[in-house]
């Protein structure tokens, strides 16, 4: 069998499926941050945001939380299924339209 000629660090389709929509994910959520009128709460949820995205950088589906706390989290309304439906930081609430 002949060797692959793609790189060692070659994405799979799902991987590079994956990332784009984390990407497109990112995208929406700086997106909506963007209309937040008070400076200060902008730039906190930037922040918060962009750290948040480090944080999970190496983050797989593998490595998902518990069904638990994802249990939970949707009763809270905080995400469904498909993903993050709404942030709500402090005194205001974003709507992301997914």
């Amino acid at each position: 069998m002949a060797a692959s000629r793609l790189p060692p660090a070659t994405l799979t389709l799902k991987q590079f499926v994956r990332r784009q929509q984390v990407l497109l994910l990112y995208r929406r959520i700086l997106q909506t941050i963007r209309q937040v009128p008070n400076d200060s709460d902008r730039k906190y949820l930037k922040d918060w945001a962009r750290e948040e995205f480090k944080r999970n950088k190496s983050a797989t589906e593998e490595a998902s939380p518990t069904t638990e706390a994802q249990d939970l989290k949707e009763a809270n309304g905080i995400v469904t299924t498909t993903g993050v439906r709404s942030i709500c930081v402090r005194e205001f609430s974003l709507d992301l339209g997914l």
